[in-house]
Parts: structure tokens; C-alpha cells; sequence
């Protein structure tokens, strides 16, 4: 009996060790569960509690929701993102890295906002220890560090002459040039000298007095010594209130001085990213208008413009802002700086003109350039005044301009088909140039702006363009010999003189041969179409018997060519070719 009862007793002790198991692994399951049914039926519960966590600093009970969507699914990449931030608010720099290279992993797609994320880490990293070792130096008594501390402090009183404010600002400038003096000053709240009410009225008076302009001027300097190099100090900066309103007023004060350290100030924020992105929440449609006045500057106001705009011109959300006053405010000014060419700085010209070809990479913008007769028109004159004699950098306009409208050229419009004669005809007469690189811009426009009108086909026909075409495939430049048979495609498709014209001067069509075998397809897609409208004239197809067309072509049409319509354009050419001459 005895025996019987311990049997008895260890058969239950397993059943009940084996109903506490299966009851741990329903708690453990039920509320992995209810995450996951949270995360698929409502994840803005979810993602609005992680950021309560956020708001309240309860980041570690922000980590562990992470860690709970985690378990659900490993590869959620908001936990992943989420989680990071928090880790980062913890100064738990390698962790947040960690996180963000997940991220990574898992959909290397998110590179952009990946490199973002990193880079936020690495600054912020950079501020904290950067704000621990100005710390110890002013623990050490560092004299320098004492200083920056007494000066922020005697410029912060009130009631001062300007003139003590203007001194103290210019010694305070010479505190700051090193990493920890640059820090010193931001964690002593030296951004905020706008308090004072004497250093704002100073920098916001629309008139100012001399007194006033130095002391502008020796604030302006201040910021550029504790910037330089710092990109925390460029973000705290820009995030003061109405500062960036302010630079736009100063850019537009018409003091040199003032005006060459503002774009100075401006400058070092544009050089990097982080930076680039402080001055996009700028009203960057009126900056584009003011960096643009200054091409009408002769001294070293209008490269450190033109500097800042070819930093800002790559940037989406800088072309879509400039869209709002563009054809008001922009085009206006663009234009009577065109029809000035001679007049003004024409170095910076040309690089406002390439700034300007760059933000035709927005649709929008690009249309209404487009549409613009009296920027065609203001083109045209400044490419009028162009001959070998003009100076250097009026050579460079013209470079920049031709690059520009190959730009415009991508649309298609009424206004285009206007002024292509008149365009056709000034790039036709370009052809004669000694720079190259005009010779090979002034053919990339021909093959751009004929197809927009068969009159404009007709008189460059006339001016003998077939044979500057066949000169330039013959001496074989890649870039230009692309834009010239595409010009000849074109010439050839609606002027039966061009195809004429083509044979007479190359009669077996060895140029053409050539460009079948070449690597590029486009080339070879053209040189195809342009072969088959030249055998439409008698004798045409005659000429190429004992050539390798047959196989060029085939091999073309059957499959060696990726492109469809360069398949297509070697079958075409075949079909006429063995239509016209049955050999």
C-alpha cells in the first residue's frame, strides 16, 4: 500500500508539473498575442503608446514594446527604426547604430533613410563628447573656457553703449575657433544674444547706422567662428527663432559688408547635408531670388551666391519650393540677367545658368521654363553675341545656355515649336566654333529641338548641316558623334535632300556601316532608322552589295539589341534594303 501511494504521488506531481508548463506557455503566449493582434489590427494604438513613451521619457518601457513587436515579427522595421531612436535618446550610441543597420539588412532599400538615421547618431554621439570634454576644461580652470563664460555674460546685460556690445562680440570671436570653445559657447547659451535687445535692433533695423553695420558685421563673423566646422552649433543656430528670415533681410540689406558674411554664414552650412537640410526649411523661393541678384556683383559676393545655390540645386525639396514663385519671381530676373551678359559678372552668370539647367530636373519647373518666350528669346541674343573674339567668360555663357536648353528641350510645346527655326539657326552657325565642347553642345540641341518642326529641318538642311555631321561621325568623338546621327535621323526622315545629300557624300554608306557595330545602342538605333529612310532613293541599296549590312542587321534585329525599337529600326531597314535590291 505503501508503494502504491508514492506511485500515485509522483503520478501526480508530473500531471501537475505538466498543467503548470502548458499554463506558463499560454501567459507567455497570450500577451505576445495581443501585441501581435495589436500590431495587424491597430497599429497606430501601438505605434501612439510607443511615442507617449517618447514624449514622457519612459525610454526604456519604449524599448520593450520594441522588443514585444520584435518577437512577433522579427523583421519589423518601425520597431527596429523606433527602438533606435529611443536608444539614442538613452546615449546608447552603439545600440541605436545596431538598430539602424538592421534596418539595413532587412530592406536594403531604406539605405537613404538608414544613412540619415546614422548620421544623426554620429552627431549626437559627437555633441555629447564634445560637451564632456568642454566640461573637464572648465573644471580645470581652463582660462579661455572662463572667459567665453565672463564675455557671454557682459553681452547679455542690458543697457550697454553699442559699441562695448560690437568689442565684446569681436573678442568672443576670437574664443571660439577650436571644437571646445565652439561648445562652450553653445552650452552657455550664446545663441541666444538675440535677446538683448540692442544686438537685435541693431541686426533687424532697416536702416542702419555705422555703428550698427559693425556691430552686424562682428555678430555675423561670431556665428561663422562658432559654426565653422560644427554642424550641432549650424543646427542650433538656424533653429533659433526668425534668425533665418533675418539672413534673407540681410542678403537683401545692400551692404557689401554685411551681405559678404551673411553668404559666408550661409556657405558653411551648405557645404555638408546635415546642414543643407537646416536652410531647406528656409523660404528658398526668395533666396533663389536674392543668390541670383548677385551675379550682377563683381567682386566675391557673386561666387560665394553661385557657391550656395549649386550646393542647394540637388535637393528635391529645393526645387519644389522654387516652383511656387519661379515664373513671378525667378524667370524675370533670370532673364534680364541673360539679356545683361555683358554687363554683368559673367563667370557667376554662367554658373547660375547651370544651377538653373539643374533644377529642370523638376518636371514643373522645366515647363515653365519651356513656356517661357522671353527666356528663349534672352538665350537666343546672349548666343547672337557669341563669336571667337568674345572674352572667355562670355564663352562660358554660352556653354552654360546651350546646356540649358538641352535641358528645356525635353518638353514639348508650342512655344518650342515657335523659336526652332530661329534656335536651329543660331546652333547651326555654333557648328564653326573653335571650343569644342560649344561645337558638341550646339549638336546636342540640333538633335533636341528639330524634331519639333520640319521648317527648322529644312533650313538647317539647306545650311549644310548633313555635312557637318558626316564630319563630326567621321572624326568619331563619342558624345558628339551620338548627337550628330541622331540629328541625321531626323534630317533624313522628312527632307528628302538630306537623304540626297548623305548619299552623294558618302556613297557606299560606310559611315552608317560603321555605327552599326557600335557598342552604344542608341547609336546603333538611330544609325538603322537613318539607313532606311537613305534607302528610299534609287541606287541606294545597290551600293551596299558586297557589305556586311545583311549581317549587321540581322544579327541587330534577331536579337543581339536589347532595346525593342533598335530591333525594330534594323528590321525596318533590312525589310527596305532586300525590298530595294533583291541580291
Amino acid at each position: 500500500g505503501f508503494l502504491a501511494a508514492l506511485e500515485k504521488d509522483a503520478k501526480e506531481r508530473a500531471q501537475r508539473r505538466r498543467r503548470n508548463e502548458q499554463l506558463a506557455n499560454v501567459f507567455v503566449q497570450q500577451p505576445a498575442e495581443i501585441v501581435w493582434r495589436i500590431l495587424i489590427l491597430l497599429p497606430g494604438l501601438f505605434w501612439g503608446l510607443f511615442q507617449a513613451y517618447l514624449k514622457l521619457r519612459e525610454y526604456e518601457k519604449a524599448i520593450s514594446d520594441c522588443e514585444w513587436a520584435l518577437k512577433c515579427n522579427k523583421n519589423c522595421l518601425k520597431a527596429y527604426f523606433l527602438m533606435g531612436k529611443a536608444h539614442l535618446a538613452l546615449q546608447h550610441f552603439a545600440e541605436a547604430r545596431q538598430c539602424y543597420e538592421k534596418m539595413l539588412q532587412i530592406d536594403p532599400q531604406k539605405e537613404n533613410l538608414v544613412k540619415d538615421c546614422l548620421s544623426q547618431a554620429r552627431l549626437e554621439e559627437k555633441r555629447v563628447r564634445d560637451e564632456e570634454r568642454a566640461e573637464r576644461e572648465v573644471q580645470a580652470g581652463n582660462v579661455a573656457a572662463f572667459s567665453i563664460q565672463e564675455l557671454l555674460q557682459r553681452i547679455s546685460s542690458p543697457g550697454q553703449d553699442i559699441l562695448c556690445y560690437t568689442g565684446g562680440i569681436g573678442l568672443l570671436a576670437g574664443l571660439v575657433k577650436d571644437c571646445t570653445g565652439q561648445t562652450l559657447f553653445r552650452t552657455n547659451k550664446g545663441f541666444s544674444i538675440l535677446r538683448n535687445e540692442a544686438v537685435r535692433g541693431a541686426l533687424c533695423a532697416e536702416s542702419k547706422s555705422p555703428a550698427e553695420v559693425e556691430l552686424c558685421v562682428s555678430l555675423l563673423l561670431l556665428w561663422r567662428a562658432a559654426c565653422a566646422g560644427n554642424e550641432e552649433n549650424q543646427r542650433v543656430l538656424l533653429a533659433q527663432p526668425d534668425v533665418g528670415a533675418q539672413l534673407a533681410e540681410l542678403l537683401s540689406s545692400g551692404i557689401p559688408q554685411i551681405q559678404r558674411e551673411t553668404l559666408a554664414l550661409i556657405s558653411l552650412c551648405s557645404e555638408n547635408q546635415s546642414g543643407r537640410r537646416l536652410l531647406l526649411r528656409q523660404d528658398l523661393g526668395r533666396w533663389l531670388q536674392l543668390l541670383l541678384a548677385f551675379v550682377k556683383s563683381t567682386d566675391a559676393r557673386a561666387d560665394g551666391a553661385m557657391n550656395i545655390l549649386s550646393d542647394l540645386a540637388g535637393e528635391e525639396r529645393f526645387q519644389a519650393q522654387c516652383g511656387a514663385m519661379f515664373s513671378t519671381g525667378v524667370l524675370p530676373l533670370f532673364t534680364q540677367l541673360l539679356v545683361c551678359a555683358r554687363q554683368v559678372n559673367q563667370a557667376a552668370l554662367a554658373r547660375a545658368v547651370a544651377v538653373l539647367g539643374s533644377l529642370c530636373a523638376d518636371v514643373g519647373l522645366r515647363a515653365q521654363l519651356a513656356q517661357s518666350r522671353e527666356c528663349w528669346q534672352a538665350c537666343l541674343q546672349l548666343l547672337d553675341g557669341s563669336c571667337d573674339g568674345s572674352s572667355p567668360g562670355y564663352q562660358q555663357c554660352v556653354f552654360a545656355v546651350l546646356g540649358l536648353m538641352m535641358n528645356v528641350l525635353l518638353e514639348s510645346n508650342c512655344t518650342i515649336q515657335d523659336f526652332a527655326v530661329p534656335i536651329s539657326g543660331r546652333c547651326l552657325a555654333l557648328l564653326n566654333h573653335q571650343d569644342g565642347r560649344i561645337v558638341t553642345r550646339a549638336t546636342g540641341v540640333l538633335s533636341r529641338v528639330l524634331a519639333a518642326s520640319p521648317s527648322a529641318v529644312e533650313e538647317v538642311v539647306k545650311g549644310g548641316v548633313v555635312k557637318k555631321m558626316l564630319k563630326f561621325l567621321k572624326a568619331g568623338g563619342h558624345l558628339t558623334s551620338s548627337y550628330a546621327i541622331k540629328t541625321l535621323s531626323i534630317c533624313t526622315k522628312s527632307s528628302r535632300r538630306a537623304q540626297e545629300e548623305l548619299l552623294r557624300r558618302d556613297k557606299r554608306l560606310q559611315v552608317l556601316l560603321k555605327l552599326l557595330e557600335s557598342g552604344d545602342e542608341l547609336t546603333v538605333g538611330n544609325a538603322a532608322f537613318c539607313l532606311s529612310q537613305c534607302l528610299q532613293v534609287p541606287g541606294a541599296a545597290s551600293a551596299l552589295l558586297g557589305s556586311r549590312v545583311v549581317l549587321l542587321l540581322l544579327r541587330r534585329a534577331g536579337g543581339d539589341a536589347h532595346r525593342t525599337a533598335v530591333q525594330l529600326n534594323s528590321a525596318i531597314a533590312l525589310g527596305r534594303l532586300c525590298a530595294a535590291e533583291p541580291r
